[in-house]
């Protein structure tokens, strides 16, 4: 799934203004200005739009686990997982939104996408284990629907 269209339904999801989106990533150490970030949220078919990287990505997801979860000055930050993966964004949500296990089935059973829990458990193996499964752009998809329904009551 491209990082823009993470970046555009989590702004929706949370319901935060250019501005809150540019502080958010502050967090993480990142310095972006609204006039960078307005590119990076417009459309890939809109006049003007950009490609976000993976690395303006990663720091918009660690921003976003302070932001929500608060930032822990007494611990290093961990070191960004590059290339940006839909595994890696379903984990960084789990962590930032602080959902358990029956708070991700109840996520996705609100958008009549059940999922059994091995199925769950294999999306945050690491990569490699024999377990480990790929997440695809639509199970992502509706994961961030179904979000957007749990913190915005839609």
């Amino acid at each position: 799934m491209l990082n823009n269209d993470v970046l555009r339904s989590l702004r929706y999801t949370l319901d935060i203004s250019d501005a809150q989106m540019v502080e958010i990533i502050q967090l993480s150490g990142k310095k972006i200005t609204v006039a960078e970030l307005s590119p990076l949220l417009k459309k890939d078919d809109e006049e003007g739009f950009t490609a976000c990287d993976d690395e303006l990505m990663a720091h918009f997801l660690d921003g976003l686990v302070y932001f929500k979860r608060g930032k822990d000055d007494s611990r290093p930050g961990q070191p960004f997982e590059l290339p940006i993966t839909n595994n890696i964004v379903l984990k960084k949500l789990r962590v930032a939104f602080e959902l358990k296990e029956d708070d991700m089935h109840a996520v996705m059973t609100s958008v009549d996408c059940p999922v059994s829990k091995p199925e769950m458990s294999a999306l945050f193996r690491k990569f490699g284990h024999s377990n480990y499964r790929t997440c695809g752009d639509q199970f992502l998809r509706n994961f961030l629907k179904g979000l957007t329904l749990r913190e915005r009551g839609e």
